[in-house]
């Protein structure tokens, strides 16, 4: 897809439900979306109908791209209508202040691509100023026929159908709301990747950091015997003040090694 091209998906039509498909919607989004559609119905006969021609296969091809889906939708007379229903597109200022939500939080991102809807994603767009799932009056159906009802029975049949897409995957509300899953995920790749033009850490080489002469503790170390640092309690075969000593002295001569020199008695042990 070349920038600025809308993306539009096509799925293939559903067979008809045997037995009972049970709720039309099992995700929590899927249901807030059907809430937008029953809350804008101007009466309750054409819903029962729509279920009806949803589960009985009387929906076609279901297209769905920015700001619309659309289906052929065969009615009661066996005539095959055409049914759209327009769906409130968010604003390019809406979508920055979404990304830019989206973007800073990785698990959310983790669960969109999981095809999963967190409640807590819906709710930082909220806090954001951006309607994320549809409400009354984001849903405007538009069909041939002859009906007056606000959805029509065809236009209901295709937002149920709707719903069992949001269930599987909610990219398909956020193509509805204007923009697709590839041009999303370009989009938060973009924003996450590291600044190529980013301030530089300047390094040391290895040979200038080994070549540094490392400080000297600046405190004089206390002298050899029982006042020394170390404190070991008596046991059996343990001679306090003699391991105090030894301590000590190693304290010091580990001082001179710092310091750049090499104290008197460490030449047998070095192989001088």
């Amino acid at each position: 897809m070349t920038e600025g091209e809308e993306e539009a998906r096509g799925f293939p039509a559903f067979p008809p439900v045997r037995g009972g498909r049970g709720p039309f919607a099992r995700s929590w989004w899927g249901r807030a979306w059907l809430r937008a559609l029953e809350d804008t119905s101007l009466a309750a006969e054409p819903l029962a109908r729509g279920r009806r021609y949803a589960s009985t296969g009387r929906v076609g091809p279901i297209t769905i791209s920015p700001g619309r889906i659309a289906a052929p939708v065969r009615g009661a007379d066996e005539d095959l209508h055409r049914t759209v229903v327009f769906v409130e597109r968010l604003s390019d200022a809406e979508w920055e202040r979404l990304l830019t939500e989206v973007a800073g939080r990785a698990g959310h991102i983790a669960a969109l691509l999981d095809r999963d809807m967190p409640r807590e994603l819906v709710a930082a767009a909220g806090e954001a100023d951006v309607r994320l799932l549809p409400g009354l009056g984001d849903l405007e159906p538009e069909c041939d026929c002859p009906g007056w009802e606000h959805p029509c029975e065809h236009a209901a049949a295709l937002c149920y159908q709707a719903a069992w897409l949001l269930d599987r995957d909610p990219f398909v509300l956020l193509l509805m709301r204007g923009r697709g899953e590839r041009e999303l995920v370009g989009e938060l790749r973009r924003r996450n990747a590291p600044d190529p033009a980013g301030p530089a850490v300047p390094g040391v080489a290895a040979a200038a950091a080994y070549a540094r002469p490392v400080p000297a503790p600046p405190d004089p170390l206390p002298p050899p015997g029982p006042r020394g640092p170390l404190r070991v309690p008596a046991g059996p075969g343990v001679d306090p003040a003699a391991l105090d000593a030894l301590a000590a002295s190693a304290a010091v001569r580990a001082r001179a090694l710092l310091a750049g020199g090499r104290p008197a008695g460490l030449d047998g042990l070095l192989g001088g």
